[in-house]
């Protein structure tokens, strides 16, 4: 589906990733691991790595089961970016950390007691570089100036629906019997996924289109800013104000079994939403998904840029789970550089 756009969609156009140091990420972490246990904690500065790619390369260089090899989230592969990884070593030496894959560099190396699990780290530092600009260059500082003020849409990204674009669909007959279940587990996770993230998605774009996805209806479930906690808009007398403000954001629901339910005009809304893929959220129950919600408004942090004629350098954090190109489609339309073979 085409989202709708709560700043009115992009004013220019330009190259994304016409190299890998145009698209940098650094991941934070927010705590520092403690020094000693039996989980090597590795930060690594890869470059044109895919997470999964170099979790494997990592397993098969250590001599350990992929099992073993833990990280926080999935980065890009046309990137550079320092990402922590942890290795499970019970009782083993740290491995000679001269022998990573091309394109992998060792930024820390530190023990710790429990390893990296999915979710762990608490933002990302972006530095994008968008060449060959074209466009409305005043439009573009004033809709750079809203979105440091007023944030976009949490959407997912398009990276999370597959190279094709076709992990919801694939997954989604699969789910309904209709066609062929998922080979590998991990394929089985970016599946379930997918179809989590369209149909929050969904009901995102209805509140865009309502104007209502940065402000509270009655019976929103809120998080506060900062947090991952949950509380219902009906319960506190400022929710309202706490919105307005930004210290708490409205949430849409990542489908599955059970979990915390809006009420009334907000649960109105994501029914209407969702009424035609129950059957599809019922499978995600059956598989052991449990639902979750997220936040619908995404703040952009410590937003600054740089812009010329031909180039736009943006820099900014974005909580852990949030996607610069959904930033970037309130901006500019992206393209990919044309590779030579």
């Amino acid at each position: 589906m085409t989202l709708p756009r709560a700043h009115g969609g992009p004013v220019a156009q330009g190259i994304l990733r016409a190299s890998p140091e145009d698209f940098v990420v650094i991941e934070q972490l927010g705590f520092e691991p403690g020094g000693e246990g039996e989980h090597l904690w590795l930060l690594l500065r890869k470059r044109e790595w895919n997470t999964t790619d170099l979790a494997l390369a990592l397993a098969r260089w250590a001599r350990l089961p992929l099992r073993a090899v833990g990280y926080s989230g999935l980065k890009d592969r046309v990137a550079v970016a320092d990402q922590w990884f942890s290795l499970h070593l019970p009782g083993k030496a740290d491995p000679d950390l001269a022998g990573l894959p091309d394109g992998v560099a060792v930024l820390s190396a530190v023990r710790h007691r429990r390893k990296l699990n999915r979710g762990t780290h608490r933002a990302n530092h972006f530095r994008l570089v968008i060449r060959e600009l074209e466009g409305d260059l005043p439009a573009l500082e004033q809709r750079l100036a809203a979105i440091a003020e007023q944030g976009v849409p949490n959407y997912f990204g398009e990276q999370r629906f597959g190279r094709a674009g076709d992990n919801f669909s694939r997954a989604s007959a699969w789910l309904l019997g209709r066609g062929e279940a998922p080979r590998k587990p991990a394929l089985r996770s970016l599946w379930l996924s997918a179809v989590r993230s369209e149909l929050f998605n969904q009901v995102l774009a209805q509140r865009v289109q309502q104007q209502s996805w940065h402000r509270a209806l009655p019976g929103d479930i809120l998080q506060p800013q900062g947090s991952r906690g949950l509380f219902c808009a009906d319960d506190d007398a400022q929710a309202a104000a706490r919105v307005v403000q930004g210290e708490a954001h409205p949430t849409a629901p990542l489908p599955g079994a059970g979990g915390m339910a809006s009420s009334g005009a907000a649960a109105e809304l994501e029914a209407a939403v969702l009424e035609p893929h129950q059957p599809l959220i019922q499978a995600l129950g059956e598989q052991g998904v449990e639902a979750a919600r997220r936040a619908m408004r995404l703040p952009v942090g410590d937003l600054q840029w740089s812009l010329t004629d031909t180039t736009l350098v943006l820099s900014m954090t974005l909580p852990a789970g949030a996607f610069a190109t959904t930033v970037l489609a309130e901006l500019i339309e992206t393209m990919r550089p044309q590779r030579t073979a």
